[in-house]
């Protein structure tokens, strides 16, 4: 596509940079120029990025509060607008809204195309010197404790990195959590992708927790969590014969603790059969 050409009717959900602004594809600045409208998360946000590649093509907001209604009407369009959709930074509809304006597009048989690009997720696992033949993406965790104990819980069997999002503030406490639920993993933490601050900081999930209990963190970060180690899971016989060790000596919430990463295993689990044990 030229400079100067305007797109084929449909949807074209376009990746925007996630920070350094030379992230932007050529296809994707045509893209921004030759749309007949844009779909934009923050329109404020997006407004910067169509003057530094010299678009005016008309914006309007769409995000989560988008009714079916409006949903309904883009979808209406497409069939003689070439309408982009963007988010605020990266790939659209990763942890970031759309996937029903998709479903419904296709549904009505118009075109979807793909315009690639950034994705903090992906830029986070090319540097965490995790493994990354397996990944689960798990976008935000729920901000209250019992429900991201919960959801931690249930994908701690999964033989896969894992793969967040999170805010500075929230950061100590959700690494906390990965921790009890998860055992003693290898992990990353990245932030500020491709800004002039970028840093990405590896080591146990609970020396991270740590690190970021003491500092608050700015910027946008992702986590990223190694898979379970291949060992075979500790066999409730060992686990009891470790605890009981380390019980007289110990408070049973230390003795889990120790025996939890001396094994590998969740310390909500050895917690829980510490405090058997103790009774």
């Amino acid at each position: 596509m030229s400079a100067n050409e305007k797109l084929s009717p449909g949807l074209h959900i376009v990746a925007t940079p996630i920070g350094n602004l030379g992230d932007l594809s050529p296809r994707a600045a045509d893209a921004l120029r030759n749309a007949d409208r844009i779909l934009a998360e923050d329109t404020r946000v997006t407004a910067k990025l169509l003057k530094h590649v010299g678009s005016k093509a008309p914006m309007h907001r769409f995000d989560d509060h988008a009714s079916e209604s409006d949903r309904l009407r883009i979808v209406e369009s497409l069939g003689t607008e070439a309408i982009v959709l963007v988010s605020d930074a990266g790939t659209p509809l990763i942890s970031d809204p759309g996937y029903k304006l998709v479903r419904a597009a296709r549904s009505a048989g118009h075109q979807v195309t793909a315009v690639p690009g950034p994705c903090a997720a992906i830029a986070a696992m090319s540097i965490a010197g995790l493994p990354t033949d397996r990944f689960l993406f798990l976008g935000f965790l729920p901000a209250k404790s019992k429900a991201r104990g919960d959801a931690i819980a249930e994908i701690a069997a999964v033989r896969a990195s894992l793969v967040l999002y999170e805010s500075g503030p929230r950061l100590a406490d959700t690494l906390g959590a990965l921790a009890d639920g998860l055992g003693q993993r290898d992990a990353a933490v990245a932030r500020e992708l491709t800004k002039l601050h970028e840093e990405c900081v590896t080591g146990p999930l609970s020396e991270l927790a740590e690190r970021y209990a003491e500092t608050t963190p700015k910027g946008e970060i992702v986590i990223v969590v190694g898979p379970p180690p291949e060992a075979a899971d500790a066999s409730d016989e060992d686990l009891d014969a470790a605890l009981r060790e380390a019980l007289g000596r110990l408070l049973p919430s230390r003795a889990a603790a120790e025996i939890a990463e001396r094994l590998g295993i969740p310390r909500k689990r050895a917690y829980a059969r510490a405090l058997d044990l103790s009774k």
